[in-house]
């Protein structure tokens, strides 16, 4: 028996950053090839912010006002704006705080949550939350990521990875026929060492001899750079992407043949194949954008979600699976009725 739904998604809007860089570019500037970057994790291309003019809230600004329209409400008729992202604009205050501004969202509540890739997915619980209560009627989540300004330029094994975008969803109280059926979050700080970025963080600015481990002999600072256990961070993710799939579905009251859409967070396409032959989804029930957009963290489903709206691969009545996995470890998954 499937539960009542108490939250939906009423409209959906994502933005991407005009540039694109390609592998041929990184062959250009490290020790890298076109083939090795695409079998080793599937990606052609990424839209990066590079030199223009813009912040994590520039890119979850043109995010929101496309969702928002796309709900047919108004920017004061938002309620509350949460915004998951691991590169906020500046230690404080939130990134929310300049969105809400930008967008004219005078009567929202704002904030920023921060549970890496997985964070899209804990910030609609944490509304799904607000709504069941009856707080707020409309309320802004996004994810957006300026993951490019993290990345390390001289790490072939990182630098490739990801890309920088936004995506949003507005949700209201659940009509009846669609919204949220199951959720699941879950996180592990024992695998805290295996993704990680030290940022200016008061860890690393307390410790000054720390600080200075992390000039390399050129005296670059990598203080803020990603730092990854690739092959331990594969082998967790696999499972937890799984785990994630399994719980949500469980706690919607559905199985695997029941769903007619999986998206799955876009990090590696050995992860995204792994987790759709555990699910038996067929390929042309998975999305798969990693191979143009790269890994933008809790950006990359409320891009895929409202790609898929936008392009007729989600249709009205179609049941979808999301899952994710993220630094921490994080990881969690939704099932929506659309």
């Amino acid at each position: 028996m499937t539960k009542k739904t108490i939250m939906k998604i009423a409209g959906t809007g994502h933005y991407l950053p005009e540039k694109i860089m390609t592998n041929q570019d990184f062959e250009k500037i490290m020790d890298t090839t076109d083939e090795w970057i695409q079998q080793r994790v599937g990606i052609k291309e990424r839209r990066v912010v590079g030199d223009a003019d813009q912040s994590t809230s520039d890119l979850a600004t043109f995010a929101a006002k496309a969702a928002i329209e796309d709900a047919g409400i108004n920017p004061e008729d938002i309620d509350a704006i949460i915004i998951a992202t691991v590169t906020p604009d500046m230690a404080f205050p939130s990134t929310a705080i300049f969105v809400q501004k930008n967008i004219g969202a005078v009567n929202a509540a704002v904030f920023d949550i921060s549970a890496a890739c997985t964070g899209w997915i804990y910030g609609m619980t944490i509304a799904e939350g607000f709504i069941a209560t009856g707080k707020f009627k409309n309320i802004l989540v996004i994810g957006a990521e300026f993951l490019t300004s993290l990345a390390d330029m001289t790490d072939r094994s990182t630098a490739v990875l990801f890309g920088d975008g936004a995506g949003a969803v507005v949700v209201q109280p659940a009509d009846g026929e669609s919204g949220i059926m199951g959720s699941y979050i879950k996180s592990n700080g024992e695998l805290a060492e295996l993704l990680w970025s030290y940022g200016g963080g008061s860890r690393v600015n307390k410790r000054v001899t720390d600080q200075e481990k992390m000039v390399d002999a050129n005296g670059n600072d990598k203080r803020s750079k990603i730092r990854m256990e690739g092959n331990k961070v594969y082998k967790y993710a696999v499972r937890a992407m799984i785990e994630s799939a399994e719980k949500a579905m469980d706690d919607a009251g559905i199985n695997e043949h029941q769903i007619d859409v999986l998206i799955p967070h876009q990090a590696n396409m050995r992860i995204i194949d792994a987790i759709a032959e555990r699910l038996e989804m067929p390929d042309d029930r998975v999305i798969r954008n990693l191979q143009y957009l790269g890994n933008s963290s809790a950006a990359t489903i409320p891009i895929a979600i409202d790609q898929s709206r936008k392009s007729g691969k989600i249709k009205k009545g179609d049941i979808v699976l999301v899952a994710a996995f993220g630094g921490g470890f994080t990881w969690g998954g939704l099932v929506i009725k659309f």
